[in-house]
């Protein structure tokens, strides 16, 4: 019996030596942080916590992905500003990029985006040959389009009917030239601020309204400190999963191609997990005490066109950016 245990003890030993040698492995992967805006259960939260689950079971011990959402890593601006500094590694813009690339500001304009199909159209034959390739040349590396949302108006003063009825609103809009331009010409008092800031800006009367996808106002709590919800659904803002192109370039190609086919197989999810939030959502602002009407887009619409003019005038390019994307409507 004596003689046995040093080969038990040994026994033992390999296998605790091989458990640390895991453990230390583990603990070793690249840590790729994920910063977001929204809040938890929201869209983005949602999309970016399935990308993160399915990337790491494809990574292995290559790298790991961490979600931080509810702006813990800094507003939309900051967060860019990192990626471009590599000092973080991944990010879900939306409207922002209109501020970094003036051609993106084609999703600014409203409704110009039809439904998620014409989307996927203009995804195919805008997004990849000349959106990419111009944040490309701004230090980002665009991995995907995702979503945020169809917009729609809350304010605690009147239902939005027409635009004639956002005449004086203290308005909040994310950063976005075009988004604070729109509603100006709308006659509203349009003001940027981070997301992160506007429950409070609401709930104190710095701002009287603001505008959100129903997913982002549900989350952020807005119906708390609200009366109105105006479905006016004025814009369609995309989303895109982001890296700076120096951390990018640093990854190895394993790495890449796994952050790249997962993000964009992650698309049909999040474009599901959108359409049944805006049902289930809808619903319930209609019956949580916010008073919901629906607003004459026709009205919004004739009062956009000189938004488009402006675009097109402004932007290089933008004259055919907007002719191609009207063209990938369905009929």
């Amino acid at each position: 019996m004596p003689a046995t245990r040093p080969c038990v003890s040994l026994g033992l030993l390999l296998a605790l030596g091989a458990c640390a040698c895991r453990g230390g492995s583990h603990a070793q992967r690249p840590e790729l942080r994920f910063g977001h805006v929204g809040a938890p259960g929201s869209l983005f939260a949602l999309s970016a916590e399935e990308f993160a689950r399915r990337a790491n079971e494809r990574l292995g011990g290559q790298a790991r992905i961490v979600v931080f959402g509810s702006s813990q890593l800094g507003s939309d601006d900051v967060m860019m500003q990192k990626l471009k500094l590599g000092t973080l590694e991944l990010s879900l813009p939306s409207t922002i990029m209109s501020s970094l690339v003036d051609r993106f500001g084609l999703f600014e304009l409203p409704y110009l985006v039809q439904d998620r199909e014409h989307m996927r159209r203009i995804e195919e034959r805008v997004v990849w040959p000349t959106l990419a390739p111009l944040a490309e040349r701004q230090g980002y590396k665009i991995l995907a389009v995702w979503e945020n949302g169809f917009r729609h108006i809350t304010n605690n003063k009147r239902p939005i009917t027409t635009p004639a009825d956002l005449r004086g609103i203290k308005l909040r809009t994310p950063a976005g030239r075009w988004r604070v331009r729109l509603f100006q010409a709308y006659g509203a008092n349009p003001s940027p601020m981070a997301l992160s800031e506007v429950f409070v800006a609401l709930q104190t009367g710095v701002m009287d309204g603001q505008e959100n996808p129903l997913a982002q106002i549900h989350t952020s709590r807005f119906q708390e400190v609200q009366r109105y919800l105006s479905l006016t659904g004025h814009v369609y803002t995309p989303a895109f999963v982001a890296m700076g192109l120096n951390t990018w370039n640093r990854l190895p190609e394993s790495v890449r191609t796994v952050l790249e086919q997962t993000a964009r197989e992650v698309q049909p999810f999040v474009y599901e997990t959108a359409e049944r939030m805006d049902r289930e959502l809808l619903g319930v602002f209609q019956t949580s005490g916010i008073q919901v009407n629906d607003a004459d887009r026709e009205a919004f619409a004739r009062a956009s066109r000189a938004i488009y003019d402006e675009f097109a005038a402004a932007v290089t390019g933008g004259k055919d950016l907007i002719a191609l994307a009207a063209s990938l409507r369905r009929p």
